[in-house]
């Protein structure tokens, strides 16, 4: 099975996925009470689209918990090369629908430099995904703008994806330059991943 046939079978089962926000709200609990998360000082969290894990309601609550909250949004580099850039949350009221209806900070603010935040600043990263494996396989939307920036993370810094469990499949399809998660949270379980040690081929 390839990587396009992994999506669709991935996709199907996340859209068909009943309790959408319920769930969410229990993976997104798991999440915060890791020691790794308690001990983050700066975490990024993406902000949900069409039926990825809901994690709106999450990133608001942890925006009065003293850590310092990043989220991405899709830009480019000097190069016109496709990259996540870095944004630090104060407020939800920051944030407007941009790219594929997903909430980012407003375009004409993206340069403000007390609002930049470089990769090296992460401690842990809340990553969406297609299809995960519990051994930390993880398959995205196929654009590569997770895959620039967690080749470019600290080696101590946290990856932990967030998923429903209908979303794991046996294994993933991963390439050389794919990256595998620390940990792998669902709604029943937290699956200890190979992390950036391992990669397939």
């Amino acid at each position: 099975m390839n990587k396009a046939e992994q999506r669709q079978i991935a996709y199907l089962a996340r859209n068909a996925q009943a309790d959408k926000d319920a769930i969410s709200v229990e993976i997104c609990r798991r999440v915060v009470e890791q020691p790794w998360y308690q001990s983050a000082r700066t975490v990024m969290w993406y902000l949900n689209c069409r039926s990825e894990v809901r994690t709106l309601s999450a990133v608001a609550t942890e925006l009065g918990c003293g850590k310092g909250i990043v989220v991405p949004y899709c830009t480019v580099d000097s190069e016109g090369q496709k990259q996540l850039g870095l944004w630090y949350l104060k407020s939800i009221e920051e944030l407007q629908p941009g790219m594929w209806n997903i909430l980012e900070p407003p375009r004409e603010r993206w340069l403000e430099p007390a609002k930049q935040v470089s990769v090296d600043e992460l401690d842990a990263i809340i990553v969406p995904g297609v299809a995960f494996d519990k051994q930390g396989g993880r398959l995205g939307n196929g654009a590569g703008y997770y895959d620039r920036l967690l080749q470019k993370v600290r080696p101590d810094a946290v990856l932990a994806a967030i998923s429903y469990e209908a979303q794991l499949l046996p294994q993933v399809v991963m390439d050389e330059y794919d990256v595998f998660m620390d940990f792998v949270v669902t709604e029943q379980a937290i699956y200890s991943g190979k992390g950036r040690t391992c990669r397939r081929t």
